[in-house]
């Protein structure tokens, strides 16, 4: 993801700004933004179209998970569900406007998309817009049916589905492709990000779950359910290279430049993501498949997820332990800061699916805990994006990204 201008820099243009920033009009005259200091950072207006970059995309997947969350959680108090469809609106209004705003970028810099592909670190966030459209179609089942009806509902799924899977297998293969080929890797660029890409396949197969009650029955039903489980080996055997190829890096080579420290979290997300569709496609296995197959792949979901959830939780430890050690030196903002966001909902998910599948206290307690801190979480990375976005900060060219 994008990081801001260095701290120095930004601090002297905080104090050296006014509240109101000037442009050149269409005679050379000075037009003035707002009395409130909106876009103040910017110099024109078109630089709002400028920098949008897939990693934008990490907002809409984290504002998404706090809404499709809080559907499966054990505890349901008054008022969570009408907030989750607030949420989930919120989330689908920043999809529809994001991805009308990239496009103006992509149409105006035709070239972009492919300077994006090229850089090492950008690229891997190609996996960000498919996962974005993934979790706002599986909020789109399980909310927007109250607004929207359950047929539309489920038929909009179904196009978030399929372009969210087309997109995200495209993105699995590209980008390694290109890593593979083109990029110029270091012994020591192994980061968070490289799971971007090859997680969206993950995301495929969980929400996938959602829909196979609503496949036609036979063949098609069965279809959807075994392609499920195909992107569920897809994606958990490519972030298991991953993952070890990120802790051989910080082993050897340490935390690196402070602002990739939140991507840290993002091994999170496939840790998560994998309990959830496990217990998720295990629940519906037998919509399409006989016993003892589909009563096998249900116990597969907590005989896979208990482990990992231990692991996650070891995760989580030293990635929480290196941000506070981080943080008391100096945490940049950026929008790396998503990452706190769509992976520890992940988790939230994944938990709250082995409570459901077990009965046990422990994770409905853990559940309603990891909730708490991913809504603390998205408010404080929420309220910083919005103020970096009105103010112009975060949709300025910032640097290239820096190796880890």
């Amino acid at each position: 993801m994008t990081t801001e201008r260095g701290s120095h820099r930004d601090s002297e243009h905080m104090s050296a700004e006014s509240s109101t920033a000037s442009l050149v009009g269409q005679h050379g005259e000075p037009v003035r933004v707002a009395h409130a200091g909106l876009l103040r950072e910017l110099q024109r207006p078109s630089q709002v179209f400028s920098n949008l970059t897939p990693n934008w995309y990490a907002s809409i997947m984290g504002t998404g998970i706090v809404a499709v969350t809080a559907v499966s959680l054990p505890w349901q108090p008054r008022g969570l569900h009408t907030g989750a469809l607030v949420v989930w609106t919120l989330a689908a209004f920043l999809l529809v406007a994001l991805t009308a705003a990239v496009g103006i970028r992509w149409v105006r810099d035709q070239d972009a998309a492919r300077r994006d592909l090229r850089n090492p670190v950008m690229a891997q966030f190609y996996g960000a817009p498919p996962m974005a459209l993934l979790t706002v179609g599986a909020g789109t089942i399980l909310l927007g049916r109250d607004v929207l009806g359950l047929r539309v509902a489920v038929d909009l799924d179904w196009v978030l589905w399929f372009g969210g899977t087309v997109t995200g297998l495209a993105a699995a293969a590209v980008v390694p492709y290109f890593m593979f080929t083109r990029h110029v890797i270091r012994a020591d660029s192994a980061f968070g990000g490289w799971l971007m890409p090859v997680v969206p396949p993950m995301v495929s197969a969980s929400t996938g779950a959602l829909l196979v009650p609503y496949a036609p029955v036979g063949q098609a039903r069965l279809a959807l359910l075994m392609s499920s489980y195909a992107m569920f080996g897809l994606s958990l055997l490519a972030s298991i290279v991953v993952i070890t190829l990120i802790w051989y890096r910080l082993a050897v080579y340490k935390t690196g430049d402070a602002a990739m420290v939140p991507t840290l979290w993002i091994v999170l997300g496939p840790l998560g993501q994998s309990i959830a569709a496990a217990n998720l496609l295990g629940g519906v296995a037998h919509e399409a498949l006989p016993t003892p197959y589909s009563t096998a792949l249900q116990a597969f979901g907590v005989v896979y997820g208990v482990p990992v959830w231990g692991f996650a939780l070891l995760w989580g430890a030293i990635a929480g332990a290196i941000t506070i050690r981080t943080a008391r030196e100096h945490l940049p903002f950026s929008l790396t800061w998503w990452s706190f966001t769509f992976a520890v909902g992940t988790c939230v998910l994944g938990t709250s699916e082995l409570a459901l599948h077990t009965g046990s206290d422990l994770f409905r307690v853990a559940a309603v805990l990891f909730y708490f801190g991913l809504v603390a979480a998205w408010i404080t990375v929420a309220l910083r994006t919005a103020r970096g976005s009105l103010r112009g900060t975060l949709l300025l060219a910032a640097p290239a990204p820096p190796q880890p």
